[in-house]
């Protein structure tokens, strides 16, 4: 198994890049010509302890997509069966997601809490049965007597057998009354924990006795405080797909090693026969994706939380300015595969500026804003200047851009004494303006103090309205510019990676990954200025500020007060190293 990035040319590379036509719809589809299967049915099995990160994307785009493929449907299931982890607020920030991405589960949203009862029968089932047993010995105790993996003499990895419980042999008639007294609460937190008997030798670690209820007194946030045992995630899970007639559990490679474990509670409980199938889970370069991490970087505040812009989660890219149409595009070209392996995010990048490219309209707005003065500009004179909203739409129309003669560029923009091949603005050169005219450039004016530049001054030519020169003169630079007296004051808030490691989690012994957040991810400007059409933007609505990047309107935006987000830059590494690498 590799774990280098994959090339720029194939982003994660396998044979099964095409999800029309990956190993999941090909295992479903001899399932339905076989028999086995007669209706599709799967499922999205959330934790609601955290906010959705881009990896979940990939999971619940595959476990709707392989659904809808095949006219079944798809379950939305909250695993819920850790209270002290769990919050309805998680609930409705995973469901506001999925819908964002385009994902309907109409009236299939289920809890694993709605199944306690049911789980309890079945565990009471597996007693009777024989194959479970109420065990005395402490989580420690447990993991010591079930054993580890080590390394013999030739390094390899072997699993000696684990030791049998002294409680393993307990009656069944014992069981059942241990088990209803755990329910009832009569013993202490983590001193009775009901196990399934499967094989304490097993080379498979997790199937040496592995837990199905423990007792924690806490709280739940939908049962209260109804329960005092809860089942294990092992036990849960499987339970929960045939509770609900799942055919095919899609789940991410990890869970290769518990299907065994799965079945065999499917098996010994009698119930339903779902299928596991596992694929890889996706990895970016630059991105933490483990809502565990993620949480911590929330509770320490190193970030400003579950939705901040810098944050891999579904609501941080949507405020900074990601499309769901980027998302999908981008999970669909990566493909599903069988082997783990690491996407750049640069391929994440491309696929965003593709998308935005088409539907984010041009505007302009100066970051760094320089004033421009037109000194043959006619006093009190006011023109409309007619700009095209977007060259790749032409249903979005023109719009009407004021022009007075008094305006703002960007500070690079000029230059007292330019470095070669600089063909923007600098004394005596002539540059255009942006659906304006051409300018030359006068003179300009500094601050005594400081000998920064603080004015421009230029003059105009009146025939080479829209950029054009009817003379053929050359002017090779083309720069963008806001009005003066109509500019709207923005805030923007520049965004770049939050870890500049390609790998955030491989530090150096002894470094906590937390320590490599980049301190330049994220540049506010409070001074940028945007032409007038800006002040009727909406959080949410998203632009491409000519020559500067995608920007999107942020949460924090009110009247007056606007906050725009870069969503991205115009540079587009990805696309060029691809064409050169054909």
């Amino acid at each position: 198994m590799s774990d280098k990035p994959a090339s720029p040319a194939s982003p994660e590379k396998n044979e099964n890049s095409n999800p029309a036509s990956d190993f999941i719809r090909e295992a479903v589809a001899a399932d339905l010509a076989s028999g086995k299967t007669k209706e599709v049915r799967t499922r999205f099995p959330p934790e609601p302890n955290g906010w959705l990160h881009i990896g979940h994307t990939k999971a619940f785009l595959i476990d709707f997509g392989v659904a809808a493929d095949f006219g079944g449907k798809c379950n939305l299931r909250f695993d819920d069966t850790n209270p002290e982890k769990e919050d309805m607020s998680y609930v409705e920030a995973i469901k506001r997601d999925i819908a964002w991405l385009g994902c309907d589960w109409e009236d299939r949203e289920f809890y694993a809490s709605d199944y306690y009862e049911r789980l309890y029968e079945l565990a009471v089932k597996l007693i009777r049965k024989g194959v479970a047993y109420v065990d005395d010995l402490s989580a420690e105790q447990m993991s010591e007597y079930r054993g580890t993996a080590v390394a013999d003499k030739s390094n390899i990895t072997v699993t000696p057998p684990g030791r049998n419980s002294p409680w393993r042999d307990r009656s069944v008639e014992e069981n059942l009354d241990l088990f209803a007294r755990m329910r009832a609460g009569e013993f202490p937190d983590g001193s009775k924990t009901l196990r399934a008997k499967i094989d304490m030798a097993h080379p498979n670690l997790l199937m040496r006795d592995p837990p199905m209820y423990r007792i924690r007194r806490e709280p739940h946030y939908r049962t209260g405080t109804t329960w005092c045992i809860y089942p294990m995630y092992d036990f849960q899970h499987p339970l929960s797909d045939a509770i609900e007639g799942v055919t095919h559990s899609l789940c991410s490679l990890e869970y290769e090693i518990h299907r065994p474990l799965y079945d065999w509670f499917i098996r010994e409980a009698e119930v339903f026969p779902s299928r596991q199938i596992e694929f890889a889970r996706l990895s970016i370069t630059h991105f933490v994706l483990s809502k565990r991490w993620l949480l911590r970087l929330v509770q320490e505040g190193r970030v400003a939380g579950w939705d901040d812009p810098r944050m891999p989660t579904l609501s941080g890219l949507r405020r900074r300015g990601y499309s769901p149409e980027a998302i999908r595009d981008f999970i669909s070209r990566i493909g599903v595969a069988k082997t783990d392996s690491m996407v750049d995010v640069q391929f994440l990048e491309h696929c965003l500026r593709e998308d935005l490219n088409k539907r984010a309209n041009r505007v302009m707005a100066v970051l760094r804003p320089l004033k421009l003065v037109v000194e043959n500009w006619p006093a009190g004179k006011v023109e409309q200047l007619e700009a095209v909203n977007n060259p790749e739409d032409p249903a979005a129309g023109t719009r009407k851009v004021p022009f007075s003669g008094t305006l703002y560029i960007e500070r690079d923009d000029f230059m007292e004494t330019p470095p070669p091949k600089y063909f923007r603005l600098f004394p005596g050169n002539s540059v255009r303006l942006r659906y304006g005219y051409i300018v030359t450039c006068t003179g300009f004016s500094k601050d005594p103090a400081s000998g920064e530049v603080t004015e421009v001054r230029c003059s105009y030519d009146p025939a080479t309205r829209g950029g054009d020169a009817p003379d053929n003169r050359k002017v090779k630079g083309t720069i963008h510019w806001v009005d003066a007296p109509s500019a709207v004051k923005l805030e923007a808030r520049l965004y770049d990676h939050l870890f500049e490691a390609e790998r955030p989690m491989d530090v150096p012994e002894g470094k906590d990954w937390v320590e490599t957040i980049n301190p330049k991810s994220l540049e506010t400007v409070a001074g940028a200025l945007g032409e007038p059409g800006l002040a009727a933007a909406k959080p949410g609505d998203r632009f491409q500020f000519e020559r500067l990047g995608y920007f999107c309107a942020d949460n924090d935006s009110a009247p007056g007060a606007l906050v725009f987000n870069r969503t991205v830059s115009l540079r587009d590494t990805w696309a060029k190293i691809e064409k050169k690498g054909g």
